[in-house]
């Protein structure tokens, strides 16, 4: 693989992939090649990405956790500008790491990619004060296909960085809040969403 490092199967869930590619960089800035088709085959990855979507958010920002319920998802996330906290959430049925973690902070500098495969819940939290968030995926997108996981489920535990407050039973936003006071921000839809065991 002349141009990406993968790390496969990130914290013990078949799958879950770091990526990170090749940076040539000299006193003029930096280039690298974003994503190459041919070295993600040579890395045992057979994916037809259809599909780029492209985010900016402001600190304090949780998006997530979300899925896709009939037409599932593969998709290959990184930042272009800013920081976020990115989890993936394993949903697949009969998977030995049904309901299990796993989050990275993937910034401008460290230039890492999250591959995230389907029938995952997916989601993120911006800790800088303003992020770009973009992402590649093998599918369309279908209207009134998504679904959600509460951000704060109990029962998955995601250990979001610099987030402090008290789970009151539901996925309220309402007295939480980034460690610098920064109040944590989600849409109407994402306070909504129940645990893991009601999907």
């Amino acid at each position: 693989m002349g141009q990406i490092k993968v790390t496969k199967d990130v914290g013990g869930i078949k799958g879950l992939c770091i990526i990170e590619p090749a940076v040539h960089g000299d006193s003029r800035g930096y280039f690298m090649e974003t994503y190459s088709k041919r070295d993600m085959e040579e890395a045992g990855f057979d994916i037809e990405f259809v599909q780029d979507n492209q985010s900016m958010s402001t600190k304090g920002v949780l998006r997530g956790l979300h899925f896709q319920i009939n037409y599932p998802q593969t998709k290959l996330v990184r930042v272009l500008r800013g920081s976020v906290f990115d989890v993936a959430v394993d949903k697949r049925p009969g998977s030995e790491t049904y309901g299990k973690w796993y989050g990275v902070e993937l910034t401008a500098e460290n230039k890492k990619q999250f591959l995230i495969p389907k029938n995952f819940a997916h989601g993120f939290l911006v800790l800088s004060d303003e992020a770009e968030f973009c992402y590649k995926c093998d599918d369309f997108y279908h209207p009134n296909d998504e679904g959600g996981i509460a951000w704060n489920d109990p029962k998955i535990g995601v250990e979001w960085p610099s987030v402090v407050g008290v789970y009151k039973g539901t996925a309220s936003a309402s007295g939480y809040a980034l460690a610098d006071g920064t109040p944590l921000n989600l849409s109407p839809k994402d306070q909504e969403w129940s645990g893991i065991d009601r999907i």
